[in-house]
């Protein structure tokens, strides 16, 4: 028998705290070799061209999870017209299987994990880039990968200020005024981009194509988390960092922040420094100085889905949670 499990069940079965701790274990891993992640395959629904006409793509996520013994695969996708018709932007389902003789264990909500685990990476990434002490965030984007950004970074990381800028200046304002009571007194919304990026690290999760993170407005010592599937940050940026950091090198070379440098001829492999796995196993080194500037992209990988995804699963079948049913 296979469990269903709904996004309000997974909410209800793993905290963020938790979120965060599988995700630094499956980056662990990652840089042991006992988390595997081919790179994904992604579906142009009309996100990057004419036709078809939806504006929108989907990635098919698979990945085997070593610490859990799990594999499975994350369905997902982000739809850029439905904000404007009241609808979530990214909609997803994660399968799970018994890697020994391919059992289906669950299906269950991606959306909800997605979210959570893309606002642990940063908190993670930052943990082991960033510079020591509390650390003032500027945080782009206020959307639901924004909330959960803060959420995961208030969780995480010793904060002593979280800046939130939004093109929308009332999306800005709403989760800052959602995330005082994690942060009270050391949250506010900014009115420019500036503002945000003067900041000991910088969080942009947003779906801009407008490169308006810019080497000038990142200060020494400053580590830059660019989440988006586009191109958010200027090249003179890319190019001007002294250390990049990736969580996946076949994902980012091809997708992202990197995508158009890389194409160019401007970037190349030898370029990286790291993955986020290497440094969380102590493989190589993050940051080597308080005065570097860091971009790190992780761009997204499966196996973070599959590994909360399985953490869920666990904790349903320990809680009695979810519903069960057969395919035959």
């Amino acid at each position: 028998m296979a469990l269903l499990l709904t996004r309000g069940e997974l909410e209800s079965l793993v905290s963020t705290t938790e979120v965060i701790e599988a995700v630094e274990r499956t980056f662990d891993g990652l840089g042991k070799g006992t988390v595997i992640n081919p790179t994904k395959v992604h579906l142009n629904l009309g996100d990057q061209s004419e036709w078809p006409p939806y504006h929108a793509g989907m990635n098919a996520m698979p990945a085997y999870v070593g610490w859990l013994d799990v594999a499975g695969l994350k369905w997902v996708g982000g739809w850029q017209d439905n904000m404007a018709r009241g609808l979530p932007y990214i909609r997803g389902m994660i399968l799970l299987v018994k890697p020994a003789d391919g059992e289906v264990l669950a299906v269950m909500d991606g959306a909800w994990i997605t979210n959570s685990r893309t606002g642990a990476q940063s908190a993670v990434a930052l943990k082991h880039l960033a510079k020591e002490g509390p650390l003032a965030v500027g945080l782009f984007g206020a959307g639901a990968q924004g909330h959960s950004q803060a959420v995961a970074l208030a969780a995480g990381l010793p904060l002593k200020e979280l800046k939130i800028y939004d093109i929308r200046p009332e999306a800005a304002r709403s989760l800052a005024e959602r995330m005082e009571s994690l942060l009270p007194g050391r949250v506010r919304a900014v009115s420019t981009p500036a503002e945000a990026a003067d900041s000991d690290a910088v969080v942009s999760v947003t779906h801009s194509r407008d490169k308006f993170l810019k080497l000038e407005e990142i200060r020494p010592g400053t580590t830059v988390c660019a989440l988006g599937s586009y191109t958010e940050c200027a090249d003179d940026l890319i190019l001007g960092v002294d250390r990049i950091i990736v969580d996946h090198v076949e994902q980012c070379l091809h997708r992202g922040a990197l995508k158009e440098v890389v194409e160019r001829g401007s970037l190349a492999e030898d370029d990286i420094c790291a993955t986020l796995g290497e440094v969380v196993a102590g493989l190589k080194p993050g940051r080597t100085s308080q005065e570097e500037r860091i971009l790190c992209v992780p761009i997204g990988t499966g196996c973070m889905d599959v590994a909360v995804a399985g953490l869920a699963y666990k904790k349903a079948l320990q809680s009695g949670k979810g519903t069960s049913f057969a395919f035959d």
